[in-house]
């Protein structure tokens, strides 16, 4: 990865609230489709991207508590919602209301994953960033990795009993 990629510009991108992103990876998380406005707001050519885990696009303030609830989400077979801030090739950002689902076969299995995401709303986001923060500066308090995220998974658990609420519920609450 270039040095570009991994620095941050503080740049905030948006794109049309009427637009969706999407994109597809197989069961290891490598994209095999994206469309136009994921190529266009990501800043990669189609050739550049096919093949690439999907997380090539993981903004570093992403907790990973979230990312660890995905994948356990959809291993089981289930969709989640989650709000997530991505990071474009050349280091700027942009939020999304992304939804995740397992791809299915005929047969019942799991064979990818799809991703249709939205433009958030600020009043969510106004939400979703200080909890994100909490998360992460949970997540880098140790330098135990494991323990970090295991940190970040109970602040996390703790703030949804407080509220009474499921993840998916407190998603569509915002």
């Amino acid at each position: 990865m270039s040095k570009s990629a991994t620095s941050l510009t503080g740049v905030e991108r948006t794109f049309p609230e009427d637009e969706i992103i999407v994109s597809k990876t197989d069961l290891k998380g490598k994209l095999v489709y994206a469309n136009e406005l994921f190529l266009t707001i990501a800043d990669y050519t189609e050739p550049e991207i096919l093949g690439q885990p999907h997380n090539i696009i993981r903004h570093p303030d992403m907790p990973r508590c979230i990312f660890d609830l995905l994948w356990h989400t959809l291993k089981s077979g289930e969709e989640l919602f989650a709000y997530v801030v991505n990071r474009t090739k050349y280091g700027d950002h942009y939020w999304v209301f992304a939804h995740v689902t397992p791809t299915i076969d005929t047969n019942s299995n799991i064979i990818g994953y799809h991703s249709s995401r939205r433009v958030p709303t600020q009043r969510a986001l106004d939400v979703i960033q200080p909890l994100y923060k909490t998360l992460k500066d949970a997540e880098r308090a140790t330098t135990d990795r494991k323990q970090g995220l295991v940190n970040s998974k109970q602040i996390l658990a703790d703030m949804l009993e407080d509220k009474g609420l499921r993840y998916d519920q407190f998603m569509y609450s915002l």
